[in-house]
């Protein structure tokens, strides 16, 4: 959908209005409005704009009348950025996900996700974690020191206390909050390894790091240092490549978080019932690293995966093309670059080198 829309904007530059836009607009308008959400509209041509209905079936053949430009890696790469800006896995999927889900338009965006694929840029999307081309991303501007700084303790310590403290908030959780998963409640919502270990995402065609880019659920960061990170070709590596992996993961060490996932997990994937997640404080006895490649990313990030008869998982708080490292034999190497992002809290932030 994010390519489609920017293929009309490039397509359309300078024109008064962009049909696609602005029917996508009215229709996720529409959904929002009718759960009570949404933008409140006002100034001139309100009270128009609350009136006017487009349906799903309008959107798809607004898609289906808007030429795709030619795949470049700059274009894709604005689609991807947004699309991860715009995750949202700790509530309701908002109108534009709603209107994208929806049969008519679905069947459209196959045309468009073939344009996509054809073009070659991709590849990289689908592939095995890029050893050589590693870098971890260090905020300047760092709204939660915390969270985002490695702690500089060995990983299985790291991962040791991250488990202790799942297995305390998952009793509290199960105590404190109710069972009824519509309830008004909320938490961690993500699930991906803790964050204080290292971590590094693979680089773009113009060798920027994916990680300055694509970042779900960020703080409008302005600068930031990336690193290189050296990965041993020995390193035993966990590829999430879609669904079925992440699946075995949970199936091979399972952790219990339905009392304290419930809540958010319900009202991003509508699915009531027994949640687990990957136990990466046991995946580390077995594997170095685990990776989630960017096809894996936008294929599952915010869907319920189901793990067994009983069970089911979402991957929620990773970021494309972003790996975890368990072992003290990936290590942080050369100098830091300095990068600056402008227009950092709109659709076009763009990052460059200081």
């Amino acid at each position: 959908m994010e390519f489609a829309l920017e293929s009309e904007a490039i397509l359309l530059k300078g024109e008064p209005q962009l049909p696609l836009y602005v029917g996508l607009f009215h229709a996720s308008y529409r959904v929002e409005s009718a759960r009570g959400e949404g933008m409140v509209l006002f100034g001139p041509g309100a009270e128009e704009g609350r009136k006017t209905v487009v349906t799903a079936e309008d959107v798809a053949d607004l898609m289906a009348a808007t030429a795709l430009v030619p795949v470049t890696a700059e274009a894709l790469r604005r689609a991807l950025v947004r699309s991860v800006a715009s995750a949202r896995y700790w509530q309701e999927p908002d109108g534009h996900d709603v209107i994208a889900g929806s049969a008519p338009v679905r069947a459209q965006l196959v045309r468009v996700a073939n344009h996509v694929a054809a073009s070659g840029h991709v590849a990289g999307w689908m592939s095995p974690v890029d050893l050589p081309r590693q870098w971890r991303v260090e905020w300047e501007q760092n709204d939660a020191p915390g969270l985002w700084t490695l702690s500089g303790e060995p990983a299985d310590g790291v991962l040791a206390t991250w488990r202790k403290a799942v297995e305390v908030q998952e009793a509290r959780a199960a105590v404190e909050r109710p069972a009824d998963p519509t309830a008004a409640w909320g938490g961690e919502w993500w699930s991906m390894p803790p964050a204080r270990l290292l971590h590094s995402t693979g680089e773009f065609e113009d060798g920027s790091p994916v990680g300055l880019w694509c970042v779900e659920d960020g703080f409008g960061w302005e600068k930031a240092e990336t690193r290189a990170v050296a990965v041993p070709g020995s390193a035993r590596i966990f590829e999430v490549t879609g669904a079925s992996d992440w699946a075995q993961l949970c199936r091979s060490y399972p952790l219990e978080v339905t009392a304290q996932k419930r809540h958010d997990w319900y009202r991003t994937t509508g699915r009531v019932g027994r949640w687990v997640m990957p136990d990466f404080s046991q995946m580390a006895r077995d594997h170095d690293g685990v990776h989630l490649s960017t096809a894996a990313y936008l294929s599952t990030a915010g869907e319920a995966i189901e793990v067994d008869n009983e069970s089911a998982s979402v991957v929620a708080g990773w970021n494309p093309d972003e790996s975890y490292w368990f072992t003290a034999e990936v290590r942080l190497h050369g100098d830091p670059a300095a990068w600056a992002c402008t227009d950092a809290n709109s659709e076009d932030a763009a990052w460059s080198r200081r």
